[in-house]
C-alpha cells in the first residue's frame, strides 16, 4: 500500500518507519523546514531505541507544495494547533478515493479532516506508543518493538475491506490495533488517559513512573477520570473502557510499558512551545459545558498548564533580552 505521513514529528516518524519496514511506500510530508531540510541533508532520519543503535533510515520527505502524490492513506500526526493549516497547504493532493488515518492527541481534528474527507473515509484511534523527537531528522522509538498498543475506529462505525487492509499492515508494525466500533469511546480513551498522565508529569516535569510512584498517584488519576468519565456520559458516550479499566491502564503504561518517558506536552513545554492542553483537559471542560457540568479540576489543571507557559515564555523573553543588552 502507498501511505503518506502528515507531520514527520516523534509519532509520524515512527509510524512511516516502521509502515516502510512492513514494505509499504511511504512518503512523509512536513511544515517544520528545519526538519525537512536536515533530513534532505543527511539522506534520510535517525532511528534509535530506547537511546540506542542510532542509524539512518532513507525516506522520502517533502514540504506539501512540494508533494504531489496520490496515497491510499493519509496517516495524520501534526499538532492540533497545526493541524488546519496542515491540512489547507495539502489540500491539493486530497481526493474521494483517499483514506485518512490519525491517531493524534487530544480532541478537535477529526471535525477538520471532515472538510476535506468523506465520512467513510476516516479511521481515527488512539496510540500508546511512546517516542521522542531528539531534533531535526533524528527520532527515538521508546520501549521494545511490539510494546505499545493501539485502538481505532471508522467515523461511521462501519469497517470496510480498506479498514482491514490497514489494520493488517499495523498489525504487521506491531502496533496491535484494536478495532472497535465505538468511535468516540475509543477517542476519548485517550483523552481521558493525558488528561491525567501528560499534565500532571508536565507540570511537575516528571516521568510517568515517576508519578505512578507517588503513593497519592490513584487517588489524583481517580479524581481526574471519574470527573471525565461524568463529562463524557452526560454527552452519551459510551466509554471503550470501564473507570477501573482506564485506572489499571494508566498505571500499566505508567509502571511498566514507558516509566521513564516524559508525555509529548513536557516536550512542548520543556521546548517552549504551546501545549495542546485545550484540546485535552480543556475539551472535557468544555464538554461540560454542554451538559451545565463543570469539571472543575480540569479546569483547574488546564489553567495551571496556561500558567506554566505564561512563566516560562517570560523567563525567555527576560533571559533573550538580558543577552541583547550585554552584547
Amino acid at each position: 500500500m502507498h501511505f503518506t505521513v502528515l507531520g514527520a514529528g516523534a509519532m509520524g516518524l515512527r509510524y512511516g518507519v516502521l509502515l516502510q519496514e512492513a514494505g509499504n511506500q511511504v512518503d512523509f510530508v512536513d511544515t517544520w523546514e528545519s526538519n525537512v531540510a536536515q533530513m534532505h541533508q543527511q539522506g534520510g532520519v535517525y532511528v534509535s531505541r530506547d537511546h540506542q543503535n542510532r542509524h539512518l533510515v532513507p525516506i522520502k520527505v517533502y514540504t506539501p507544495e512540494d508533494y504531489h502524490g496520490d496515497p491510499d492513506v493519509w496517516v495524520v500526526f501534526t499538532k492540533q494547533m497545526q493541524l488546519a493549516a496542515f491540512l489547507k497547504r495539502s489540500a491539493h493532493c486530497f481526493n474521494d478515493r483517499q483514506v485518512v488515518l490519525t491517531c493524534m492527541n487530544g480532541m478537535g481534528h477529526v471535525e477538520k479532516l471532515l472538510q476535506y474527507f468523506k465520512p467513510d473515509k476516516i479511521l481515527a484511534g488512539t496510540a500508546l506508543v511512546a517516542t521522542i523527537l531528539n531534533g531535526p531528522g533524528d527520532v527515538d522509538f521508546i520501549g521494545a518493538r511490539g510494546a505499545g498498543t493501539m485502538n481505532l475506529a471508522n467515523y461511521t462505525e462501519k469497517p470496510d475491506e480498506m479498514t482491514y487492509r490497514i489494520v493488517a499492515e499495523l498489525e504487521k508494525c506491531q502496533f496491535h490495533p484494536n478495532l472497535t466500533t465505538n468511535f468516540r469511546g475509543t477517542l476519548l480513551a485517550k483523552v481521558v488517559f493525558n488528561s491525567v498522565v501528560n499534565t500532571l508529569c508536565t507540570l511537575f516535569e516528571i516521568t510517568m513512573g515517576e508519578y505512578a510512584a507517588y503513593p497519592g498517584a490513584d487517588e489524583l488519576s481517580k479524581q481526574l477520570i471519574n470527573e471525565a468519565y461524568d463529562v463524557c456520559e452526560r454527552d452519551g458516550v459510551t466509554m471503550l473502557n470501564t473507570r477501573a479499566e482506564e485506572l489499571a491502564s494508566i498505571n500499566y503504561v505508567s509502571k511498566v510499558a514507558n516509566p521513564r518517558h516524559y508525555p509529548s506536552m513536557y516536550q512542548d513545554m520543556s521546548h517552549n512551545r504551546p501545549t495542546e492542553v485545550d484540546y485535552i483537559n480543556g475539551y472535557l471542560v468544555d464538554l461540560g459545558h454542554k451538559t451545565h457540568y463543570q469539571a472543575k479540576t480540569h479546569a483547574f489543571l488546564t489553567h495551571l498548564v496556561h500558567l506554566a507557559e505564561t512563566t516560562r515564555q517570560a523567563s525567555v523573553n527576560a533571559t533573550t533580552a538580558t543577552h541583547a543588552a550585554t552584547a
